[in-house]
């Protein structure tokens, strides 16, 4: 998406192209698709997460990857959609911080949703692909490197507003995605004490 952000919408615009991203958002791929493979109700296991690391919990790999892609499509097409049809770049990112607004706090769920990881990379491939592109990239290393999860999507969140702002020249959006990974960080809390305290689990680490 080209910067071309003027911050020209309207209030009523900008309302309409975020609850159109929270309702793409808020839609629990986790829980559904977890039913449908006559799983367990996947706030009842593990974490309480709706996001694809619980689902892999339930020993279903295939289940995860299909929650993780689901994840990241929403906020995706939240993007596209808000880009389209309701307004241009300054609705694009408009929806794009409903849809993780919405996976976090999802009404539908006592407003109890994911941490957001795999919704924000679907964002941020909506608003500058190579960006997310990156990020999957730094996402792989550390985790390969380090082996926790919450580590390497910690770190890549960090990195993503600078190379948004210093790489591709779109400031403004940087600004939204730095709110966004705020969000991810406060969500990722009790993880990130759990780094520092050496308690973490790691990657494939079982129990």
């Amino acid at each position: 998406m080209a910067e071309t952000l003027n911050w020209g919408l309207s209030g009523p615009a900008t309302l309409v192209a975020l609850v159109v991203g929270y309702l793409f958002g808020s839609i629990p791929f986790g829980i559904i698709l977890t039913r449908l493979a006559g799983g367990p109700d996947l706030r009842s296991i593990g974490s309480g997460n709706i996001g694809a690391t619980n689902v892999l919990r339930t020993g279903n790999k295939k289940l995860a990857a299909a929650t993780l892609v689901g994840d990241m499509l929403k906020g995706t097409v939240a993007v596209l959609v808000g880009a389209r049809f309701l307004g241009g770049p300054e609705a694009a990112l408009a929806a794009g911080v409903g849809a993780f607004l919405g996976h976090l706090f999802p009404v539908w769920l006592g407003f109890k949703g994911g941490k957001g990881v795999a919704t924000y990379l679907g964002v941020l491939i909506g608003v500058k692909a190579s960006i997310a592109l990156v990020f999957a990239a730094i996402w792989l290393s550390m985790a390969y490197l380090f082996r926790y999860s919450s580590l390497a999507a910690l770190v890549a969140s960090l990195l993503t507003p600078l190379l948004l702002w210093f790489w591709a020249g779109m400031p403004k959006a940087a600004l939204i995605m730095a709110g966004l990974t705020v969000l991810l960080w406060i969500m990722h809390r009790e993880n990130i004490a759990r780094l520092l305290a050496g308690r973490e689990g790691k990657i494939g680490q079982k129990g």
